[in-house]
């Protein structure tokens, strides 16, 4: 039976939703006081084990499951410290006050314990909180409901979505175990959906320019066919919806040396009915992130182009999700369990040189 549309409604809607995949994701680009540039990214997501038919999830014998994927992108060193945890355990006061709160950590939490925190302090004002960021987010413009109503058509699905498009930021991160205090912007999404994982493709864009413009924008491959979207809300919060998205792969790309996955980083994003042409050029290079057999790219851009003749610069993300790799969840499981050995081994070692 199809799912009937429940207009969104806030702040109820940012809480907790009982249908099959959802997740809460933001990104940020960030700058210290010397002026060197940082980026970040982190998801919590929640799934429905046996419907949302992720394989790596579906021996878990729980029937609702969170996992965590975050990452921190030292821009000026070229480095990033990608991370990502299979399950999360959820407090039982999650998700039970008027605005949103959520609490959650690792049962694998070596060497120190942190618990990690997205709570609404005020209506779109957020503190989030995990072992490398410590960031209090303000949106400065009311939600982006993605296609005019927030609940999008992919063809194969429909999904529940909207954003927070101009949220400044400051506090602190964590970069190679030394916290830097930094400011910046940030982004915020929001979507939840019935519908389960599929080898689906697509390439994803938050943009936010320096006129106080944003757009987010995607291509999505279900198999048999493409849908495109672009939502664009300008400086004085107006919002507009356009199906008509031209998404080019400029030809430079990057091939992962672990899964073998080929990814396209520079683009070229063309909106015909608003004169929109911007080139998409990626500030930094190694980006993947690796969840059992998934794969994908995510890290910070650099944007330059045009809106309407007017010459516009700014930043953006990309998620592309959907390309071939050689990685499956038996070399997946493997590294995991390589990976914890070394956390303990390094837990033991800082311990007892304390003895």
């Amino acid at each position: 039976m199809p799912e009937k549309f429940t207009p969104l409604v806030f702040p109820r809607d940012e809480s907790v939703h009982n249908h099959i995949i959802e997740w809460w994701y933001f990104n940020g680009q960030m700058t210290d006081a010397e002026g060197r540039d940082y980026a970040f990214m982190n998801c919590l997501f929640r799934a429905d084990v046996k419907k949302v038919k992720i394989p790596f999830l579906s021996k878990i014998p729980v029937k609702i499951v969170y996992f965590y994927h975050s990452v921190i992108s030292d821009i000026e060193n070229n480095k990033s410290y990608p991370s990502v945890d299979d399950l999360c355990i959820v407090s039982e006061d999650s998700f039970s006050k008027p605005l949103l709160f959520i609490n959650h950590s690792t049962p694998l939490a070596i060497p120190t314990y942190t618990n990690r925190e997205l709570e609404e302090i005020s209506p779109f004002v957020y503190r989030l909180k995990d072992e490398n960021v410590d960031l209090l987010l303000t949106s400065t413009k009311k939600p982006l409901l993605e296609g005019g109503e927030g609940y999008v058509n992919l063809l194969s699905k429909k999904s529940y979505y909207y954003s927070l498009t101009n949220l400044t930021a400051e506090g602190k991160i964590k970069v190679d175990d030394q916290w830097i205090a930094v400011t910046g912007k940030a982004w915020m999404d929001h979507q939840w959906a019935n519908a389960g994982y599929s080898k689906d493709k697509w390439s994803w864009f938050s943009i936010q320019l320096d006129n106080e413009r944003e757009i987010v924008c995607y291509e999505y491959d279900g198999g048999e066919k493409k849908t495109y979207l672009a939502s664009l809300l300008n400086a004085a919060g107006h919002a507009e919806h356009f199906e008509e998205v031209e998404m080019t792969p400029l030809g430079d790309t990057w091939t992962s040396p672990k899964t073998k996955a080929t990814y396209p980083l520079t683009w070229q994003i063309k909106i015909p009915a608003k004169n929109i042409d911007l080139k998409l050029t990626p500030k930094i290079i190694e980006q993947e992130m690796i969840f059992g057999s998934i794969n994908y790219w995510e890290g910070p851009l650099t944007v330059t182009g045009t809106w309407e003749k007017e010459e516009v610069t700014g930043h953006g993300f990309m998620e592309l999700v959907g390309y071939p790799s050689e990685y499956g969840n038996f070399q997946y499981a493997q590294d995991k369990i390589v990976q914890s050995a070394k956390e303990i081994f390094k837990f033991a070692k800082e311990y007892l040189k304390k003895d």
